[in-house]
């Protein structure tokens, strides 16, 4: 893609990109105040802004095309209809109807895990969805006991359960089970010395380890690791009680 790095050669740019995204991933976990926590759809695209401000013209940006993930026939939001918006303000009004400060770690999983979701099939951007993501999501854990260590699930993992919370052909609805455990999985408790935010994949190993889920062009294949147990994706609904409880 066109950059402001001039860099033609896609995996150059690719570690030039994560190199300058984590660097500023950094500043906003040593100062939040960088972005307004109004967990909508401005929010999102303030982190974003502030993520890839070194490298692409569009930051913050929204897309202008459709996309499909790589080896499926399921689209992200369509841009045509106002479906980013949509699926942003259905987020934003999930963290404002939740009491995350009072959250246990089984609710605290159910909450965040609905959030992302929606988040996640927003997919606003060229690129850059999933780090732009789990900031958000960490803003959001903020309110509550928890932070979310990313480095303690899979990349495969992470790729498959977000795939699996994706809405069915032809419907709005997401189907976050799958997402559940995986987010109670993450969550630690939030104690003085705990960093906000931080995944030590993406300081402790190559900057290329710090995105995922993965760009619908990137996507890592799935199938190699299975979810934890009961991520399989049983229907709609996702009741408090624990995996596979329907409607």
């Amino acid at each position: 893609m066109r950059n402001l790095l001039g860099e033609r050669d896609p995996a150059v740019l690719a570690q030039k990109e994560y190199g300058r995204t984590a660097w500023r991933q950094r500043q906003l976990n040593a100062d939040p105040s960088l972005v307004a926590h109004s967990y909508d759809a401005e929010h999102l695209r303030a982190i974003h802004r502030h993520l890839f401000q070194d490298v692409y013209e569009w930051a913050g940006e929204y897309r202008t095309q459709n996309m499909l993930k790589s080896g499926t026939m399921r689209g992200f939001a369509d841009v045509y209809s106002g479906e980013i918006d949509r699926y942003l303000a259905d987020a934003q009004r999930l963290v404002a109807q939740t009491d995350w400060g009072r959250l246990d770690r089984e609710q605290f999983g159910v909450a965040a895990a609905n959030v992302f979701a929606h988040v996640n099939q927003a997919h606003p951007f060229r690129e850059g969805n999933g780090r732009s993501s789990k900031v958000f999501l960490e803003h959001v854990a903020q309110q509550s006991g928890f932070t979310l260590d990313y480095a303690r699930v899979s990349p495969q993992v992470w790729n498959q359960a977000s795939e699996f919370s994706r809405p069915d052909i032809g419907q709005y609805d997401v189907v976050p089970d799958s997402l559940v455990p995986v987010f109670r999985h993450i969550a630690v408790e939030r104690t003085a010395t705990a960093t906000p935010g931080v995944d030590p994949a993406a300081l402790a190993h190559s900057p290329l380890s710090a995105s995922y889920p993965k760009t619908p062009s990137r996507s890592a294949p799935t199938g190699q690791q299975s979810p934890p147990r009961g991520t399989a994706r049983p229907g709609r609904g996702y009741g408090t009680n624990g995996p596979g409880v329907g409607r």
